[in-house]
């Protein structure tokens, strides 16, 4: 499969308009049900692990290495940063 950064951004664009329209149903509906809230947890993932790959992509580049060797990381490693 050939990943680019336009196809990133573009699944990071899709995730975060899924990400609102949850977080949308849970303030009118007075919360989520727990098939809602998995979801919502696996859009959040998802995002950071779109993010990491989009730094890496663009740090390969930088350094004159090759973006398309940038791999999606695990989410134990993507959720396990710390700042």
């Amino acid at each position: 499969m050939c990943v680019n950064d336009k196809t990133i951004l573009d699944q990071i664009s899709a995730l975060v308009d899924e990400e609102h329209e949850l977080l949308r149903l849970g303030e009118d509906s007075g919360g989520l049900n727990d098939e809602q809230k998995a979801r919502l947890q696996e859009v959040k993932v998802h995002l950071d692990q779109c993010w990491d790959l989009l730094r890496q992509r663009r740090a390969k580049r930088e350094f004159g290495e090759d973006p398309d060797d940038a791999a999606v990381r695990d989410e134990k490693t993507v959720e396990g940063y710390r700042a």
